[in-house]
């Protein structure tokens, strides 16, 4: 039996996206999106193509964001109005209306969740880092944390949700003590120690979002003083990835801190 044209096509997309081809990663999901007009996911990793390419423009991924707690817990440089991505938003609003339709006919959807996880994860993300809505933001956490714990009792080796479960955990665990507290009466807790397992166990196993996990676990390792594990993961994106130049850089800079710089 013949595979269908469209198999393969998602994750070839997504490695165009970890090597920095924001363009042809985007190319393929729209393809995919005409083969596969039903699947919520084509329309999901389009947004994802925006979002990451935005991240890349604003060194989200970079030591020198992660590693500062200014940077890290108030946003990229600009102002809301100069970071707006109406591309990301429009095409993640599609995609989870989309999942919706999906989780109205069979509330057991596998993919319905896994795309619901992703959108509001990644809304999240954007929310909380480029847009300086660090309140919608952590709601929008609290939904995809339900909706994942929601998919993996459907299907316990959908790991790519623990990508917004362990991403949430961590940043809000990071968050000074007094707005951890005012978190806890809305019902959003935080904890850096499992973000950081569950960000491993994306790492691990996860299909789509695999290395962004281990990207945000490196450098969430380096937060931690925990150099040698970061540098482990590095190293197999550098090699998983040569093309992009990130991952070596961010590999030179914690092995040659001073000299790396330059």
């Amino acid at each position: 039996m013949e595979a269908a044209p469209s198999a393969g096509m998602l994750e070839s997309g997504f490695r165009n996206l970890y090597e920095l081809d924001f363009k042809g990663g985007r190319e393929k999901f729209i393809s995919y999106q005409k083969l596969e007009p039903k699947d919520p996911m084509g329309k999901a990793a389009e947004a994802a193509s925006y979002l990451y390419e935005q991240f890349n423009a604003k060194g989200i991924f970079t030591s020198e964001f992660f590693l500062s707690d200014e940077k890290f817990l108030n946003g990229a440089i600009g102002t809301p109005e100069d970071n707006h991505n109406e591309a990301f938003l429009n095409a993640n609003h599609m995609a989870r209306e989309m999942a919706s339709e999906r989780l109205k006919a069979d509330p057991g959807d596998r993919q319905g969740l896994l795309v619901l996880t992703m959108t509001d994860g990644m809304e999240a993300d954007y929310d909380a880092l480029l847009v300086k809505k660090q309140m919608a933001g952590l709601s929008l956490t609290k939904q995809a944390d339900a909706e994942a714990i929601k998919l993996l009792a459907v299907d316990s080796s959908a790991e790519d949700a623990y990508m917004a479960l362990g991403a949430a955990n961590y940043v809000i665990g990071c968050l000074p003590s007094y707005k951890r507290a005012f978190l806890w009466f809305g019902g959003i807790h935080g904890d850096r120690e499992k973000g950081m397992d569950e960000l491993q166990r994306a790492a691990d196993h996860g299909q789509y979002l695999r290395p962004f996990a281990k990207a945000w676990l490196a450098l969430a390792l380096e937060r931690e003083h925990q150099p040698e594990r970061a540098r482990q993961l590095l190293m197999q994106l550098a090699a998983e990835y040569p093309a992009n130049p990130l991952y070596a850089k961010e590999l030179a800079l914690l092995d040659h801190p001073d000299t790396a710089k330059k």
